[in-house]
Formats: C-alpha cells, sequence, structure tokens
C-alpha cells in the first residue's frame, strides 16, 4: 500500500522536480510542467497524467481497484489512482512515466544517467 510520503519521495527523487499546490494540494511539476497531484483527503487518490486516452483506458480496465476517472477528466490523459490500492513499485512506475511525458530532453537523460 503507496502513502502519500511515497508520492512526495518518489517525485522529488526525479531530476528538476518542484512541489507546488495545485488547485489546493500538493502538486508536482518538472521545469514548470505539472504531471501529478494528490487529491483532496475528500477525493482519494492522485491525478497522473498518462501518455493518450489509449493508455488511460487501458489503466482503467485493467484494475478498477487502482484505477478511476471522473467526468472532470474525460477526454484528458489522466488516470485517478487508489493510493490505498498500489504498491510502491507501481505508484514509482506511475509517477516516472508520468515525469518523462512532461520532462524536457535533457532533464529526461538526467534520469537515465540516474539508473
Amino acid at each position: 500500500m503507496a502513502t502519500e510520503a511515497d508520492v512526495r519521495r518518489i517525485a522529488l527523487s526525479l531530476p528538476e522536480t518542484t512541489e507546488q499546490p495545485w488547485y489546493g494540494t500538493p502538486g508536482f511539476r518538472v521545469k514548470g510542467k505539472g504531471f501529478l497531484r494528490i487529491r483532496s483527503e475528500a477525493e482519494g487518490g492522485l491525478v497522473v497524467f498518462v501518455a493518450d486516452l489509449d493508455e488511460k483506458e487501458a489503466l482503467l480496465a485493467s484494475d478498477p481497484k487502482k484505477f478511476f476517472t471522473t467526468p472532470h477528466y474525460d477526454g484528458y490523459p489522466t488516470v485517478l489512482v487508489h493510493l490505498a490500492a498500489v504498491g510502491v513499485r507501481e505508484l514509482r512506475e506511475l509517477i516516472t512515466d508520468a515525469w518523462l511525458l512532461k520532462a524536457p530532453p535533457k532533464v529526461r537523460s538526467r534520469l537515465d544517467a540516474l539508473q
């Protein structure tokens, strides 16, 4: 089971990532581009950017206990994640993939050097 502390630790370990409020909740940006947001307690979970609507649909179909959406996110390449339903390894993959989508090429190359 992943926690908000895991989200913060993983996101901030990625190059050039900063934490800034986003819609009143913690958000994470790489070079000013948002890739992840922790939703409020009432909303629950995370907002994570994905590559496209096909990837979103595949995640939603793969495990509704982990991945969901709301009408607000219809038509956008984002998926909502129930933190309590994902493990830390899967969380790391989701966050890193979202970061890779938004990071500029020079910054992405720094991640390769870290691994």
